[in-house]
């Protein structure tokens, strides 16, 4: 299923029901009085947070949403029941804004929920027109429509360790490593475009797509990256044994963080030493592993083809995640 994180829809409240001309019907009596009901209230709609981020593919081919009209008023009197609410599903860091509004809504945690558009009232039978002076009115009202706007939905994604990095860093092989995502690996630049999610011990690590220098001004995938890696708990820095300055590379995505703002370079962050298959030298290992040490960040060396290695990694994420 593929990953969507932003989308347009259009969305209606219920139309309030009709009031309706009904008369008693009694015996010997040609025509009784009043006896319309009024319409049932139009249903409500309402955004609801699960957590589900791939929620929003199931809507792709449906732009149109609403909530159930209310029924018409009835006979002896009786009024129509109300149009059912509806709930839009949407995963936990989506933002919904009102594009006819700019009124914004924000789903931080799961089982939240937002009114964002009323249903009408119901219109008004005859019997509510019923006066000393009007004794048989023939008057009835339909029912109000409900509240439409279009929509915009944003999604910044809500994971609790992100996998940052140049592209071709081992971001995707990582996460499925780690949690048997099934993530698409290539080797070209850009293979992951969106972000891919896997669950580790009941944690959501995410792959965040590569982000390469200029991102911060939409360069590459840009802003997509890094809306993506805003509301992230932590970050995994991961840098290839291919780059020939493994410094270097570093410093490039923490210039782009920097430049983001919104505090992306004050995350908590380790590093990720990768690909350490293609170095012959222990003693490079080393040397590149105390430069980052230096700087007070927590060091792993990685390679996929090393299972000591993997396992060290992951029991180190699981403490780190377990004491949060």
């Amino acid at each position: 299923m593929a990953f969507i994180d932003e989308m347009k829809i259009s969305a209606a409240a219920g139309r309030g029901g009709d009031g309706v001309v009904r008369w008693r019907q009694e015996k010997f009596i040609p025509r009784g009085g009043p006896a319309g009901g009024d319409g049932g209230r139009g249903g409500d709609f309402h955004i609801l947070a699960v957590r589900d981020v791939h929620i929003l593919s199931k809507y792709k081919a449906k732009k149109e949403f609403s909530a159930d009209r209310g029924e018409d008023g009835g006979n002896k009197s009786l009024h129509g029941k109300a149009g059912e609410d509806f709930f839009l599903e949407l995963p936990i860091g989506s933002i919904v804004t009102n594009l006819d509004t700019d009124e914004t809504w924000q789903l931080t945690e799961e089982g939240q929920k937002f009114l964002i558009l009323k249903g009408g009232y119901g219109g008004f039978g005859n019997e509510y027109f019923k006066s000393s002076t009007n004794t048989t009115p023939k008057e009835s009202r339909p029912g109000q429509e409900g509240e439409k706007g279009n929509f915009k939905i944003e999604l910044e994604l809500f994971a609790d360790f992100g996998l940052i990095g140049l592209p071709n860093a081992g971001k995707t092989s990582l996460l499925n490593a780690l949690t048997n995502a099934g993530a698409r690996v290539g080797d070209y630049a850009f293979t992951t475009l969106d972000p891919n999610l896997g669950d580790f011990y009941g944690y959501i690590i995410a792959d965040i797509p590569g982000l390469i220098e200029g991102a911060s001004e939409g360069k590459g995938l840009g802003v997509k990256f890094l809306r993506h890696i805003k509301r992230t708990k932590m970050l995994a820095h991961l840098i290839s044994f291919e780059n020939p300055n493994l410094l270097k590379s570093y410093k490039e995505i923490r210039k782009e963080l920097e430049k983001y703002g919104q505090d992306l370079d004050k995350k908590e962050e380790l590093i990720i030493l990768s690909k350490t298959d293609i170095v012959t030298d222990p003693k490079i290992l080393d040397r590149e592993k105390k430069k980052f040490e230096k700087m007070g960040k927590k060091v792993f060396l990685l390679s996929l083809y090393d299972d000591k290695l993997v396992k060290k990694l992951s029991d180190a994420l699981a403490k780190i995640l377990k004491s949060q």
